[in-house]
């Protein structure tokens, strides 16, 4: 592990922003232009696909990928973001496991506000599900935002009545719209991302004046998890998400559910992007390819 390697990425995250607001293009602007900096794999593919009535793309590792499905959910506060900005995440979850990924371009707020995002990860889904895809063999993961989709697709999936994948990854997720975690205050001004204000901002575009006080928007504070499958949750303790990681963890334990809390020092939001650059960032992708091979048994394991 390497404090100047943790440095060098918090410098880059600290870069200087315009002040106040910024309008919804210039926010999808300037991430695209930072995750264009990401490192990406080179024994992955990409290939533009559709799942549900919404694009996706597909992930696969060069020499053909393994039985199993990584359904993945992009971050970007459910406001910017998309399967492309994702890459160097998905990626190297494929080049680390062999499976292949489908990578869910869902709809964004403030056009489309909660829940259209989850409705559509649902739909991409059920979609999975109708193709003939055995649960058993898929898995949900996702960051920030996207690691939040990975929690409440499967309470809406429950809700559905259908069966649920065998395992969730989430990467920083965000759940919970209430902001009523202490590490929103106690990691104020070490996390160089967010701050409570930049999130009430994006977070009102989602919400679109809808109460936060939900299970689908604040799972972490009122979610029933009975049922859920085993479930890895990795943050940063330089994240002012810090504690929907560890709330969620607490209340899926509670609820009988397997977990895994696996929380990295002085590293910030999705530090796992920077895999190449922050040797935390590959260890914890080693983690989660681990976790991710060991609960996609193949079919004769089972």
């Amino acid at each position: 592990m390497s404090r100047e390697q943790r440095a060098k990425v918090d410098t880059i995250l600290r870069q200087p922003r315009p002040e106040g607001p910024q309008p919804v293009e210039a926010i999808r602007a300037g991430f695209r232009a930072m995750m264009a900096q990401m490192i990406i794999p080179d024994d992955i593919r990409t290939t533009e696909t559709a799942l549900g009535d919404r694009p996706a793309v597909l992930v696969e590792p060069v020499d053909g990928p393994r039985s199993g499905t990584i359904l993945y959910f992009h971050g970007g506060a459910y406001v910017f973001g998309s399967p492309q900005t994702a890459l160097s995440l998905t990626g190297n979850l494929v080049a680390r496991t062999g499976f292949r990924s489908l990578s869910v371009d869902y709809r964004l707020a403030p056009e489309h506000p909660f829940p259209a995002a989850i409705d559509d990860a649902l739909s991409a889904y059920r979609a999975l599900l109708d193709s003939g895809e055995d649960p058993a063999a898929i898995a949900f993961a996702g960051d920030s935002a996207g690691g939040g989709l990975t929690v409440t697709t499967c309470l809406a999936a429950r809700d559905a009545g259908l069966p649920l994948p065998a395992a969730i990854v989430a990467f920083s997720p965000s759940l919970d719209a209430t902001r009523t975690g202490e590490s929103m205050d106690t990691k104020e001004g070490i996390d160089p991302i967010f701050t409570r204000d930049s999130l009430a901002h994006t977070g009102a575009m989602y919400l679109a004046g809808q109460d936060p006080h939900q299970y689908l928007l604040s799972p972490a504070v009122l979610a029933d998890a009975s049922g859920f499958p085993p479930m890895l949750l990795q943050a940063g303790t330089n994240e002012v998400l810090l504690d929907d990681s560890t709330r969620m963890a607490a209340r899926a334990r509670a609820a009988g559910v397997d977990v895994i809390l696996d929380i990295t020092a002085d590293v910030p939001h999705v530090f796992q992007a920077f895999a190449g650059v922050l040797d935390e960032a590959d260890q914890a992708l080693d983690r989660a390819a681990l976790f991710l091979t060991q609960q996609l048994a193949p079919p004769t394991a089972r």
